[in-house]
């Protein structure tokens, strides 16, 4: 176990004028698949440093890649030589690419677990796989159903809808987090990833942390929950939630907000419930703390807490790359590239798309890492 750092990370002070932009609807389509989503005209490349050449590749998590899509476009036109390729399979299957040897970089919701860190010990001659944190978001709790267009729930009632525990929408428990809301006497068909994914490991990391006891499987990249539906990648099952009447699923901001879907407000214990807002997410990861030893910057999230304001339910997407034995033909392209992503035009143009830049105490960090990769 690697022990958790004591470091409170510094306000996202530089990131208050984005965080009004982060509720604006999401453009293009799913980065799996249709045109990539189009870069702010804000965004600047005059700011980013080119080096090396060729072709980049990643793979891993589906709940960043509208944020990649954004950064590949941005930083191929300041460095034509390079082109950067990103294949959004989720990030199990991204991390096991990258320990095989086949991507320069994976994109993870969830930090290495010691055995996977063991396991990039050989792809990563006289190094190891670490953590780069590099994207903020939140998991959208995401649902459609007839009639309603305010909902509220809390960690025992997710957990208990997701584990089919509670299978009707107008079930006491709900009616009784939404006094007023008309809620149908329907069966809730509930979504969950079909892949290995991170943003079901944050989920899960939520559920355990306040369901009371009503989810009792442990956090992880797999979905363990009784019954429902699945799908696979966050567009899969944003397309699937928008699709079936009366589902609920999760994905990250982004693609609720591509997809127009509705959000759940999670009553945390605060005075009112949180709205699942970029502004909100940014409150609980700006206390966020380092939990990696060495250059591994893993971060510990609160997913319990009851902050005024603070939505619980965030994630932060790791890039992992090696330490030492970076593939040398793309070592200077690859570090040039998330220089680039870990920077503030970078972190800006992400937030007017649904995710949470994230504070200078973590890129500050991000960056003199990268410097070091070798």
């Amino acid at each position: 176990m690697r022990p958790r750092g004591s470091v409170l990370l510094a306000s996202l002070s530089r990131t208050a004028t984005v965080l009004a932009l982060a509720s604006a609807a999401a453009c293009g389509s799913d980065p799996s698949g249709g045109p990539a989503l189009s870069v702010p005209a804000d965004t600047a490349t005059s700011a980013i440093a080119c080096a090396g050449s060729g072709q980049v590749l990643g793979a891993g998590s589906t709940a960043q890649g509208n944020a990649i899509d954004i950064w590949k476009t941005a930083f191929s036109s300041a460095c034509p030589s390079v082109t950067i390729t990103y294949g959004a399979s989720g990030s199990g299957a991204g991390i096991q690419q990258f320990t095989a040897g086949k991507v320069a970089f994976a994109g993870s919701d969830a930090a290495l677990k010691p055995a996977e860190i063991d396991a990039t010990r050989t792809t990563c001659t006289g190094g190891q796989g670490i953590d780069l944190p590099m994207v903020g978001g939140l998991v959208s709790i995401v649902y459609n159903i007839d009639g309603v267009d305010s909902l509220v729930l809390d960690g025992p009632t997710i957990a208990k809808i997701f584990d089919s525990q509670i299978t009707t929408w107008n079930d006491p428990a709900i009616t009784a987090l939404n006094p007023g809301v008309s809620l149908p006497d329907a069966e809730i068909q509930a979504i969950h990833r079909a892949d290995d994914s991170g943003t079901t490991d944050n989920l899960t990391q939520y559920l355990a942390a306040t369901s009371g006891g009503a989810w009792t499987y442990p956090p992880a990249k797999s979905w363990a929950g009784r019954g429902g539906q699945s799908a696979s990648g966050s567009a899969g099952v944003a397309a699937q939630v928008k699709q079936v009447t009366n589902s609920i699923g999760y994905v990250e901001l982004s693609f609720a907000q591509t997809n127009n879907l509705d959000s759940a407000a999670i009553a945390t214990g605060a005075s009112k419930p949180v709205e699942a807002t970029a502004a909100n997410a940014a409150t609980t990861i700006s206390t966020a703390q380092f939990a990696g030893t060495g250059n591994d910057l893993a971060l510990t999230l609160d997913y319990g807490t009851q902050q005024e304001g603070a939505y619980p339910l965030v994630l932060v997407t790791y890039e992992i790359v090696c330490d030492k034995g970076n593939q040398p033909g793309t070592l200077d392209a690859l570090k040039a590239f998330l220089t680039y992503t870990a920077g503030n035009d970078a972190q800006q143009a992400i937030g007017a798309k649904g995710y949470v830049p994230l504070p200078t105490a973590i890129t500050s960090k991000v960056t003199t890492v990268v410097a070091g990769l070798s």
